[in-house]
């Protein structure tokens, strides 16, 4: 069974693109703090998640850097030749699922990190519909041999 649950921050702002093929594809990275022990600094590690169609749409507009989100999906590792001849290697998860884990109006940060006006104080941003919970279909199965 191939199956990552994530909670974690983004970030960077979720990236949005259309393939070839049109469909929606949005990229951010999480990251997810590492457990510790007593005496050693908090570690991180930097997850990239890749969403698809109405998951993507959703990412795109209702996730933001700084937000927490947890994410469910599986993992994916894939290769690729670059433009060096080189094979290089890609480990991302596939989300199908989303949940923004701060509710409205929670003190933590849910906009960009740098979002303070010239007085120090925090810039008022236009409130936005809640965000649905949505659940994904995957779309790759007709992709692989197997």
């Amino acid at each position: 069974m191939n199956k990552i649950i994530l909670l974690g921050r983004l970030t960077r702002e979720p990236e949005a693109r259309m393939t070839a093929n049109d469909k929606l594809c949005t990229t951010f990275t999480l990251a997810v703090d590492r457990p510790f022990s007593r005496g050693k600094e908090k570690e991180a590690d930097f997850i990239n998640i890749v969403t698809w169609n109405k998951t993507a749409e959703v990412a795109g507009n209702f996730l933001h850097k700084g937000q927490r989100a947890l994410v469910e999906g599986r993992l994916q590792i894939r290769s690729y030749e670059g433009k060096d001849g080189q094979k290089h290697w890609v480990t991302e998860v596939i989300a199908d699922h989303l949940e923004f884990v701060e509710p409205k109006g929670s003190s933590a940060p849910s906009g960009p990190m740098d979002a303070f006006g010239p007085g120090g104080g925090p810039v008022s941003q236009p409130a936005k519909p809640p965000a649905p919970k949505i659940e994904q279909q995957n779309y790759f199965e007709e992709e692989f041999p197997f």
